[in-house]
């Protein structure tokens, strides 16, 4: 009997040992937000990645410009023991196609985000289909000490822009804690384009009111997309409304060979 539950015990041991090996495995998850947005719209996805038992982080974006933005994400990463799958949303996929070093990042995933080519911007994109009506939402611009400006979307026209497939109570508290971006990240040029050397993964919803749809859909192709989810009705917050369809698509891309 006491051979039995020693041995008994030697599995059970040996068992976790296993668990904790395959957990030590996993990428780290790093989360990239967007402008007019901050690092609690990704709490959902948290949420579900973390009970899958991945390491994940979300950055607090600067939203400064992309390349500061972007040297502020590679040095995060590079700080990772792990591999690294790194998400970005809307601008956040300019910050991590910038940031991102194939030697530290397995995979890339842009949550209704801007995947440029060099030498493209945010705002070269947004523009290059129609159908996005971010312009007419903005807010007076607030002036900064260095010359520049700071971008708001005015909180009563946020819930219809940004958000219409969230609650209302829930988009009217991410109006009040929106981050804003420069004017100048949105149309500063990119200098690289990780999805080049690195595979890439994209979800978006169909009834993004930020970025035109058919945008995303020519940056996923463009990219070689190894998977181009559309998630029928969702705004330019699918991460908000549509958690667990960005989660599955981000251990994917965690988990592909």
């Amino acid at each position: 009997m006491i051979k039995l539950i020693t041995a008994a015990l030697l599995g059970a041991a040996a068992l976790g040992m296993t668990g904790s090996a395959n957990a030590a495995e996993k990428p780290a998850i790093v989360l990239v937000h967007g402008a007019f947005a901050e690092a609690s719209s990704w709490n959902g996805v948290i949420k579900k990645l973390e009970a899958d038992g991945y390491s994940v982080t979300a950055v607090a974006n600067p939203l400064r410009g992309v390349k500061s933005d972007g040297d502020y994400v590679r040095h995060l990463v590079a700080s990772f023991k792990t591999p690294v799958v790194l998400v970005g949303h809307s601008y956040g996929g300019s910050v991590i196609s910038e940031a991102a070093d194939p030697a530290k990042v397995k995979s890339l995933v842009y949550v209704s985000a801007f995947a440029p080519d060099t030498g493209e911007s945010a705002i070269d994109l947004s523009g290059k289909f129609p159908g996005s009506t971010l312009g007419g939402t903005l807010a007076a611009p607030v002036a900064l000490n260095d010359g520049g400006e700071d971008l708001y979307i005015k909180q009563d026209k946020f819930h219809s822009q940004f958000a219409a497939d969230v609650p209302e109570a829930a988009a009217k508290l991410m109006a009040a804690t929106q981050r804003p971006v420069t004017s100048a990240a949105l149309g500063e040029k990119s200098v690289n384009a990780a999805w080049k050397d690195i595979p890439s993964w994209f979800i978006y919803g169909d009834a993004d009111k930020n970025i035109p749809p058919k945008a995303i859909a020519w940056m996923a192709e463009r990219a070689k997309s190894k998977d181009t989810v559309v998630v029928k009705g969702a705004s330019h917050v699918v991460m908000v409304s549509h958690p667990e369809k960005v989660a599955k698509i981000i251990e994917e891309a965690a988990t592909a060979k």
